[in-house]
């Protein structure tokens, strides 16, 4: 017959060869560097910032907002960022978790206590350090040519009211990293939900579609049609993701240095819209891998 104190130090036996369960921050960290080191650190990802790099330069440079100043410079990126940020995104994200599901690491990690937010959050982290590097270092590249140009200023001033400001380029900075990490998130979703990379092909250009010409189509029929207020087009840009990120772009930036005048979208709406498309996506992902 055990006694209580035979009873207690087996307990403690188990206790210690009991297998201890990994806390949320080791599951992230290891999710997040498996991302980096399969899908974010290879060469076509070097390959596709020197070319984004390359294209932007091209474009300010062409453009002639490099030679007149950072927000010349903004007006200049603005319209192609729209197209380019976009593929980017979709370029890293679109296969994301379909790879995983077709390795079979989807299979192996139910075996473990992972939960589907933790792989949908490790998964993210990770290439979105790669998305957010490759966005954010090209723009800020830059800065540094258009800094060299000081003959920028004088013109800059006859022609507006408010002042050239490199604060105001690096805030257009952070809006357009913001803007890459919400399709990130989109670009994720799109992977959770199909089953081969042609379908993940299909889907993701379909995706871009309406992100890039849907989503403004449909605003601009619903207008047409009554179905959205005049009164209220400021707040519903924020349904569109490349509406919400114009909108933000020109009113915290480009509207800064041209004084007062009326305002033509809602930043605060446009920053709820990209957080509602960025957080919704997630969910969704995280959703399809659960099922």
């Amino acid at each position: 017959m055990s006694t209580p104190t035979d009873t207690a130090n087996t307990a403690v036996s188990e206790a210690e060869t009991r297998p201890e369960t990994p806390t949320t921050a080791a599951i992230l960290r290891a999710l997040v560097s498996r991302e980096l080191s399969t899908a974010v650190l290879r060469r076509s990802t070097l390959l596709l910032w020197v070319g984004f790099l390359g294209v932007l330069l091209g474009i300010a440079w062409f453009g002639g907002g490099m030679q007149v100043g950072y927000i010349a410079t903004v007006i200049d990126l603005l319209t192609p960022l729209e197209l380019l940020v976009p593929v980017i995104a979709m370029a890293l994200g679109y296969r994301a978790i379909l790879s995983d599901e077709r390795r079979g690491e989807l299979d192996v990690l139910k075996t473990y206590p992972v939960a589907s937010w933790q792989v949908v959050a490790g998964v993210y982290v990770g290439r979105a350090v790669g998305l957010v590097a490759l966005v954010g270092s090209s723009l800020l590249f830059l800065l540094y040519p258009i800094f060299l140009t000081d003959a920028h200023q004088s013109l800059f001033y006859a022609t507006h009211t408010g002042a050239d400001s490199v604060w105001l380029y690096l805030r257009f900075v952070v809006l357009t990293v913001g803007f890459a990490l919400v399709l990130l998130a989109v670009a994720i979703a799109i992977s959770s939900l199909v089953g081969s990379t042609r379908s993940a092909v299909t889907a993701a250009g379909l995706g871009l579609f309406v992100l890039l010409f849907g989503a403004d189509l449909a605003l601009v029929y619903g207008l047409s049609r009554g179905f959205v207020d005049p009164s209220s087009l400021a707040s519903s840009l924020a349904i569109s993701p490349l509406s919400a990120y114009r909108s933000l772009v020109i009113e915290t930036t480009v509207t800064v240095t041209a004084g007062t005048g009326p305002q033509t979208a809602s930043p605060v709406a446009a920053a709820i819209g990209l957080l509602a498309w960025g957080v919704g996506s997630l969910a969704v992902a995280a959703a399809a891998i659960r099922r």
